[in-house]
């Protein structure tokens, strides 16, 4: 993504412009209605003791007790799992300054990426600057850039090796979060510190590499070096369950954030000649953006609230415990405005949509290309 592209590119303020200050209002009016506050409650606080001790606490029993082969790889399993649900309950939220209205607290918690094998710095930079502004806008949103062999957008040069990415995705998927701990925060700082996306000062960033260096040795001593040389827990064993581990976070991470914007339904809008979306902010998250399974408790407490992310992408800084509730405002509003509301009713209606879309991708001619 260019500083130009950046600079020109904007949205059609015109386009039902009442829309999002009415629904606002009435979001607002929610938590003064019943007395609420937008960020964290019981509920939140019991969520992330749970999910940081899914983590901590099976690496502390591999390391005290050194369990069987498969009874370590379990435990390895269950930090997959909870890495997953860290960074979708406790630190999505803190990161994008929702958890608490103590900026300390958000701080601390959203840090707890660090221990996940990533950088905040980036992850901000990518997730609450590129995607949540510039949703499916490619060259803008990095989340929707080709990566590797997969394409997840309309407007990138198809391979023919896209035909079978709807069977290959999920391998790549599962490898994510170990790309991301190995080389994605220095790929990333490298290339956002030359396009202008991070506008730090180069001293500044001096510190924040020096910072994201630091962090990822920490990270694989605390992994290795601790069992390894530490509690004399075979290095074989370690590397496998910490490849486990991150297939399953990474597999889990990956599959959710793409049922919300990689499926059937959403758009994919292009900048016209003057660098102008079609509709304003609002209407374009609610083009680009789907829901799934808002009627499972369950998939709504383990995914931190993903699962709505119509609510999500509107309302970033509300707490994400207070998306069950708002969906019906949003969704009243929606309809009162004419605008589409898009949602799949279950988590394997939203699966077979991101893989019907994989499919369409793979063999969809790019767009410019189709029309010239």
């Amino acid at each position: 993504m260019s500083k130009t592209m950046k600079a020109h590119v904007r949205f059609n303020h015109k386009d039902n412009p009442q829309f999002y200050p009415t629904l606002k209002a009435r979001v607002d009016q929610y938590f003064i209605d019943n007395k609420l506050s937008s960020n964290f409650n019981a509920t939140m606080v019991v969520k992330t003791i749970v999910m940081l001790s899914a983590y901590f606490i099976p690496f502390a029993l591999l390391l005290m007790f050194q369990p069987s082969f498969g009874i370590s790889m379990a435990l390895w399993s269950l930090m997959g799992l909870a890495i997953a649900g860290v960074g979708m309950s406790v630190m999505h939220d803190a990161n994008h300054g929702a958890y608490s209205s103590n900026e300390n607290v958000n701080y601390l918690l959203g840090h707890t990426l660090n221990f996940l094998g990533g950088s905040v710095f980036n992850w901000k930079l990518q997730h609450n600057i590129q995607h949540h502004t510039y949703t499916n806008i490619i060259d803008m949103d990095d989340d929707i850039a080709d990566k590797l062999v997969l394409r997840f957008s309309p407007h990138t040069q198809v391979k023919k090796y896209h035909k079978m990415q709807f069977v290959y995705a999920f391998f790549f998927y599962g490898i994510l979060t170990l790309y991301w701990t190995l080389l994605k925060d220095f790929i990333q700082f490298d290339r956002y510190t030359k396009t202008g996306v991070n506008t730090n000062k180069p001293k500044d960033n001096v510190v924040t590499l020096t910072k994201i260096i630091l962090s990822k040795i920490g990270y694989f001593l605390f992994m290795f070096a601790l069992p390894v040389f530490v509690f004399n827990i075979p290095f074989a064993h370690v590397l496998i369950g910490f490849l486990i581990m991150h297939f399953i976070a990474g597999l889990v991470l990956t599959v959710v954030f793409q049922l919300a914007h990689t499926v059937e339904g959403t758009s994919h809008p292009v900048p016209n000649a003057e660098g102008s979306i079609e509709n304003n902010w609002a209407i374009h998250q609610m083009n680009t953006t789907l829901n799934f399974s808002r009627k499972s408790k369950l998939i709504s407490w383990y995914l931190g609230g993903l699962n709505f992310q119509v609510e999500h992408h509107l309302f970033p800084r509300v707490c994400h415990v207070h998306y069950p509730a708002l969906a019906p405002i949003v969704k009243a509003t929606a309809e009162e405005f004419g605008v589409p509301y898009l949602e799949n009713e279950t988590f394997m209606e939203a699966l077979r949509s991101h893989v019907a879309t994989l499919q369409r991708f793979g063999k969809l001619p790019n767009i410019n290309e189709a029309l010239g």
